[in-house]
């Protein structure tokens, strides 16, 4: 299965985050929106894994979350994938992301160990709408700066999932393979 660890962003801030998705949409600039029940921070993307890697996940997961305990996150501001003059992702950031790229280290190098490639420059991010093509880029520049220190608001990290996804013509279908509470 094609697998991935994220955290789910709090159904809370849904709607604000749609709102920020529906400035985008003004600039008329060809993007692909990110569905609300689709909205989570990437932890780690592993590809296609067998199912004896998937229990080896699980088992590192549920052996590394016991010594951390929750923690609070606050998404705010904007940012984009790979620079702003060849954008492909937009994201929303973490203020003081310390803690969450601390437990994504410590697991990274976990998963290392079992062969999957350690992330260089891990930056914490909420994928929320992707670039398909050069079209009003000026005018989608302009609101990303004017999006820069938005606030989106506060959740708890306490809680990340295994999910399996599954690519199809209309969108990945993501379901949820095991949940670890923290």
């Amino acid at each position: 299965m094609r697998a991935f660890i994220a955290v789910d962003v709090d159904s809370r801030l849904s709607y604000k985050i749609q709102k920020i998705q529906k400035e985008l949409k003004k600039t008329r600039a060809p993007l692909k929106m990110v569905e609300p029940e689709n909205l989570h921070f990437t932890f780690k993307f592993f590809g296609e894994i067998s199912s004896s890697h998937a229990d080896q996940i699980i088992s590192i997961m549920l052996e590394k979350l016991e010594k951390y305990q929750s923690f609070p996150l606050h998404i705010k501001g904007t940012g984009v994938f790979p620079k702003m003059d060849y954008m492909r992702v937009i994201w929303l950031g973490i203020e003081d992301p310390n803690r969450f790229s601390e437990l994504q280290k410590d697991l990274d190098q976990e998963f290392a160990k079992m062969g999957f490639k350690k992330e260089k420059s891990y930056i914490p991010h909420l994928t929320i709408a992707r670039v398909k093509g050069p079209q009003n880029k000026e005018l989608l520049k302009e609101k990303i700066m004017e999006l820069e220190s938005i606030e989106i608001g506060d959740m708890t990290l306490e809680k990340l999932v295994l999910k399996k996804s599954e690519l199809t013509p209309v969108g990945p279908i993501y379901t949820d393979v095991k949940e670890f509470f923290i």
